[in-house]
């Protein structure tokens, strides 16, 4: 049982040594800012100071500040401590605003304030000029040691990142574990993109569109990429295509329509409520795409390891002639896949176009290698018959942590291809030794 887990799950491992690796290489000192980090400054601020003890609050005009001056009055004000006001904006500003409270204050103990904010070479200035300030502290908050990597917003930024790609993959997988290819994914997103764009705007009143305007519009778009699936499917099984020509054929023709419907420009009059499914977050701060996401991974793995069809899409792959002889409807399953590619494509296309609130013809460029590069890495054969759905996700997870780590690190964007060049060889080359054996390095003659 371990040793299956090892073969299929493995990945992990090799995920979570990555995950190491960056936390180590980007250890970096961190400054708090936001709400948390006024209440740590007025924590600070109240186990130093006594009652009577008078406060001004000089910050940034950003919302993160704004926020962590909010939180730092509310702190001192309900432990009796005096804020004698919020300065807020550029040095120059802050300056102005400790001149005006200096002239009407005879005592100020504390300045508060974010790393970063200037506030010291403005303090400095002014402490010959008002004595009041020479007993004068600037606090800021505590800053510490912790890996950028590890940040939770790095994290709901990979997750958010790679779920179009992870979202796709699920049809891919199904695809190649039949023995197939699906090089048209990247394209159809693109289509999918331009088409709802369009039908908004031209259809469905543009940026006064509303809910089901937008909904049945995502909808044409999706079910367009999975006729294109269907066509596809048949193109393989009926006239014996093969899926490498089949799909490039598909993915030739996409890009070309979505380019001619959209006249090579990219389409934006879509309305702010569009945002939603992309960019939107219902659960906290969990980006509505990521839910889906999981969701779908959870659907498609029952779907494979409990259903009589996720049998039947692994004896195709296994083995088409003994599939067919023991009942198996290979067209029907061959179909099914080629149409879910398309339908998942299609989706993608729809959820791009809603983060980024317009489409574009080359949505989606590039894509489908890397839609490929996380099935086969997750530890579908490219020979078909083997893969796992979660190992799909893990594969996606694993690419998208490469090249996070690769931007953190400061990695050029040329050698970020070569390192994930060089993963997929690793992983089709792996999948080569655990079907053949060391042996194949033998048969050399």
């Amino acid at each position: 049982m371990w040793s299956r887990f090892l073969a299929d799950y493995g990945i992990i491992f090799v995920l979570l040594a990555l995950c190491a690796f960056f936390s180590v290489a980007t250890l970096d000192e961190q400054h708090p800012t936001g709400a948390a980090a006024g209440l740590d400054l007025g924590a600070d601020i109240l186990s130093q100071t006594q009652p009577a003890a008078t406060v001004f609050i000089v910050v940034r005009n950003t919302p993160e500040d704004s926020a962590f001056a909010a939180a730092l009055t509310k702190a001192l004000t309900a432990q009796g401590r005096s804020v004698l006001g919020t300065a807020r904006g550029q040095p120059d500003e802050m300056l102005q605003a400790l001149k005006q409270l200096l002239e009407r204050e005879s005592r100020l103990d504390i300045i508060a304030s974010v790393n970063g904010a200037g506030v010291g070479p403005v303090l400095d200035n002014l402490r010959e000029k008002y004595p009041v300030l020479s007993d004068t502290r600037l606090l800021i908050p505590q800053s510490y040691q912790w890996p950028n990597f590890l940040k939770a917003s790095n994290f709901l930024n990979i997750t958010n990142q790679i779920a179009v790609i992870a979202i796709i993959a699920i049809g891919m997988t199904m695809v190649i574990i039949t023995g197939g290819i699906d090089l048209s994914v990247g394209s159809l997103m693109g289509l999918s993109a331009v088409i709802t764009a369009v039908l908004v705007r031209d259809y469905m009143g543009g940026y006064e569109a509303g809910g089901p305007g937008t909904i049945l519009a995502s909808l044409i778009a999706i079910a367009v990429c999975g006729l294109v699936g269907f066509a596809t499917g048949v193109l393989v099984k009926s006239f014996d295509v093969p899926p490498f020509i089949a799909t490039l054929s598909m993915m030739l023709i996409a890009r070309g329509l979505a380019l001619r419907f959209s006249k090579s420009e990219s389409i934006d009059q879509i309305p702010n409520s569009f945002k939603w499914l992309g960019a939107g977050s219902d659960l906290g701060s969990i980006p509505n795409a990521v839910v889906l996401m999981a969701l779908m991974y959870l659907v498609a793995h029952v779907v494979m390891s409990r259903t009589v069809l996720g049998r039947y899409i692994y004896a195709v792959g296994g083995n088409a002639e003994a599939a067919r002889l023991s009942g198996v409807p290979i067209f029907r399953v061959i179909i099914f896949v080629y149409i879910l590619a398309g339908i998942l494509s299609g989706l993608g296309g729809v959820i791009f176009a809603s983060q980024y609130k317009s489409s574009n013809p080359n949505y989606g460029l590039m894509y489908e290698l890397y839609v490929i590069a996380a099935v086969v890495v997750g530890g579908t054969s490219l020979s078909g018959g083997e893969g796992k759905i979660f190992g799909t996700l893990l594969g996606a997870f694993l690419i998208a942590v490469i090249q996070n780590g690769m931007n953190l690190t400061g990695v050029g964007s040329e050698n970020q291809q070569i390192v994930l060049g060089l993963v997929i060889l690793g992983a089709v080359l792996i999948d080569k030794v655990k079907k053949n054996g060391w042996g194949l390095f033998r048969n050399t003659r």
